[in-house]
């Protein structure tokens, strides 16, 4: 009797687990249930990280603060600094999650990230650039979206050289992006070798390393217009998607027009990412660790995958930007930090996956 103990326990634990997550799933899988809750884990967060930092505010004063009649210094650090820092930590994990999801489903592969076809390493590339030639601010971020998209077209036209159509399948475009991307990845090594090793090199590897803590309320506006334009088609027509996952030949026997639907997906998939790292700078991870976490509890149908990535990779980012501004003295930057955290919750989900 009680050598089976053991064997029982654990096929208890595994229809407990099994369960948990038929559980989260019923309950995930419904629209409204879903956004709703991920609505209201970003809202909470928000309201989190309205009160944490080295100033710290407490909630009672929020309300006083917001409408103007509270201390004038915790006002500014609020509306100023912390608001603009926040509303860019949700815009950027939102587009990250998003064009990650896009791929992943465009492209039929899970472990594709939104830098697959050079968006990330040409925005990268640019900022290098832009950086060497003594240029700030918007000019950087101006440089850095241009050699984004400039990437990615790059990798579109090989692709269809070599292919001879956008229809011929996602191989491709996979092979050329990583062709396109090891190019620019090159390119930012030239700019730093080149580079000024006590000025110009320092501010070229620390904008590398991500972060938020140069956003202003003029970027965060700046940043709207091509991440709604990038947005909007995704989500509108993230139906779509779920079509293509049946692959090329069966989609186009649906009547589905493949080679255009994918441009789409490309073109507002990489406004969205090269946006992103123009801002922000290389964060990584966002794009491949959440689209993974959110299709576990939502399932496969892009519909509700798509807006769903989108409110948990802003959360996410928001609570890893809150981290990485309040662990230590000195702010962690945020690309190091979504990189501890996404590799082993990656490796963990996997293995999750496999059970």
């Amino acid at each position: 009797m009680n050598r089976n103990l053991p064997a029982l326990s654990g096929k208890r634990g595994i229809r407990n687990g099994q369960s948990v997550k038929a559980s989260l799933r019923a309950v995930f899988s419904e629209p409204s249930r879903c956004l709703a809750a991920l609505g209201a884990l970003l809202v909470l967060t928000v309201l989190g990280s309205l009160l944490v930092g080295r100033y710290s505010i407490s909630l009672s004063d929020l309300p006083g603060l917001i409408l103007g009649s509270g201390d004038a210094a915790a006002a500014q650090v609020l509306l100023q600094v912390r608001l603009t820092r926040i509303g860019a930590a949700v815009l950027t994990g939102g587009a990250l999650s998003i064009s990650g999801s896009a791929y992943q489903g465009m492209l039929r592969n899970p472990l594709v990230s939104p830098d697959i076809l050079g968006a990330a390493a040409g925005a990268s590339c640019g900022a290098a650039l832009a950086i060497l030639l003594g240029l700030d601010g918007l000019a950087v971020q101006a440089v850095a979206f241009a050699a984004g998209l400039t990437a990615v077209l790059l990798t579109f036209a090989v692709s269809r050289a070599v292919a001879g159509s956008a229809a011929s399948g996602p191989m491709p475009l996979i092979l050329t992006g990583m062709i396109v991307g090891a190019l620019f990845s090159a390119g930012i090594s030239v700019i730093k070798f080149t580079a000024d090793p006590y000025n110009t090199l320092p501010a070229i590897t620390f904008w590398l390393m991500g972060g938020l803590s140069y956003v202003t309320a003029t970027d965060l506006l700046l940043q709207l217009m091509p991440m709604a334009l990038g947005a909007v088609p995704l989500l509108l027509l993230s139906w779509r998607l779920n079509v293509l996952s049946f692959g090329d030949e069966e989609a186009s026997s649906l009547g589905v027009n493949v080679g255009r639907l994918r441009m789409i997906f490309i073109v507002g998939a990489t406004l969205l990412t090269s946006t992103a790292v123009a801002v922000a700078g290389m964060i990584g991870w966002v794009g491949l660790l959440i689209p993974h976490l959110t299709r576990m509890l939502t399932g496969m149908n892009h519909r509700l995958l798509l807006p769903a990535s989108a409110l948990l990779g802003a959360s996410f980012l928001l609570i890893a930007d809150d981290l990485a501004r309040g662990l230590f003295d000195q702010e962690i930057p945020l690309g190091i930090l979504t990189s501890i955290v996404g590799a082993p919750a990656f490796l963990y989900l996997l293995l999750m996956k496999e059970k």
